[in-house]
């Protein structure tokens, strides 16, 4: 079976230096807090082109405490609207209904699934404060669109950076457009922990200052809280071993487009749809981090069926849109048809740093196999 991604594996290749890093945290005595939390956001903030970086306990934290942040700092208030788009995982809703802000779900463009800038525009009310793109499957939404929107109409820009680790849109990297961005380590992430953990990017000295006491009882100096904060921490021994894979970020990144490459040449069949990078130039092609590879076809069922019969793991993400799910039950009159025919349609097949070319050709030809009725 070729596995759909192979996290033994992914970290094996790294086995020494994050036994070492490990090692060297339990020796310190200090697993709380410490310097290789300081490191590794030095080391993140510097690589996604940002001034600050604060660690978390993982990717949904990063967004609901950057929320709560702005709202401590009177930027945002229970009530206000922040645009999402209605094809996202979950986190990204829950994160803005956990601070009693409204989300207001629109359509993805449907070619790349990625938030629509004309969709939003037509979104826009009085109660508008903040819009949270999503960098869905390893892909940049069109920042610089949702930007010139956000400043017409004073709105604060949420990354949700979770899934694009590195990705790029004319030299400048995910986490480093909006005024916030969140990142998980999720380990089945770009650049993934052994573990949850999560991180915030921003330029914004007072946002960040305000992040480092929420995520830490809402206090910046022992027994004196400012907020009322949450304990959501990354530990010394998760930092360490991000910055021991940080180093290996870029080098994984290329290995996964060359295999987006290969599928993106190799499969040849009527019944898939491949994804598209919005009809960039090849250079554009490159700055998309592929945390996925993911198809579309009519026949998903069929097909996810016969390509686990010809031994090819695959995962659907995401099987059901938010406005279905029970959590969101208000919503379930409502109509996304957009996102609806994505959710029916999509396929990820395999992908990962570990993944060989000659296994990425063998799920080539299973693709391509496909007669169209399984």
């Amino acid at each position: 079976m070729i596995n759909f991604l192979d996290l033994k594996s992914v970290n094996a290749a790294h086995h020494d230096e994050l036994a070492a890093a490990c090692d060297r945290v339990i020796r310190s005595g200090w697993y709380i807090g410490g310097r290789e939390l300081a490191n590794f956001e030095t080391e993140f903030a510097k690589y996604c082109g940002s001034k600050h970086c604060i660690g978390v306990a993982n990717g949904l934290d990063a967004l609901v405490l950057t929320m709560r942040a702005w709202m401590a700092l009177g930027r945002l208030a229970e009530g206000d609207e922040v645009i999402v788009p209605s094809n996202t995982y979950i986190a990204s809703i829950l994160a803005i209904s956990e601070n009693r802000l409204t989300p207001v779900l629109v359509e993805p463009d449907v070619t790349t699934f990625n938030l629509c800038p004309a969709n939003v525009r037509k979104a826009i009310t009085p109660k508008t404060r903040a819009i949270l793109p999503v960098h869905l499957y390893g892909q940049l939404a069109d920042m610089p669109q949702i930007l010139a929107i956000a400043e017409e109409h004073k709105l604060l820009v949420l990354e949700d950076a979770a899934q694009s680790h590195g990705a790029s849109f004319n030299g400048k990297k995910a986490g480093s457009w909006g005024h916030a961005a969140g990142f998980s380590f999720y380990p089945g992430k770009n650049l993934g922990a052994l573990g949850d953990a999560g991180a915030i990017t921003t330029d914004d000295s007072e946002l960040a200052d305000t992040l480092r006491a929420l995520r830490n009882y809402g206090s910046h100096e022992k027994y004196k809280n400012l907020y009322r904060g949450v304990n959501s921490r990354l530990d010394e021994i998760q930092a360490a071993m991000l910055c021991v894979k940080l180093k290996y970020l870029d080098e994984q990144t290329r290995h996964r487009r060359e295999i987006a490459t290969l599928y993106s040449e190799g499969i040849d069949n009527s019944a898939i749809q491949l994804p598209s990078t919005a009809g960039r130039s090849a250079t554009d092609f490159e700055n998309h981090v592929w945390h996925l590879f993911v198809i579309r076809s009519a026949q998903r069922d069929a097909l996810k069926e016969y390509l686990v019969a010809k031994g090819v793991e695959t995962l659907i993400h995401y099987p059901i849109p938010p406005h279905q799910q029970r959590a969101y039950s208000e919503w379930r009159d409502h109509s996304y048809p957009v996102s609806e025919s994505i959710h029916n349609q999509v396929l990820s097949l395999p992908m990962g740093p570990s993944l060989s070319l000659d296994d990425a050709r063998l799920v080539i030809d299973a693709c391509n196999s496909f007669s169209g009725n399984g």
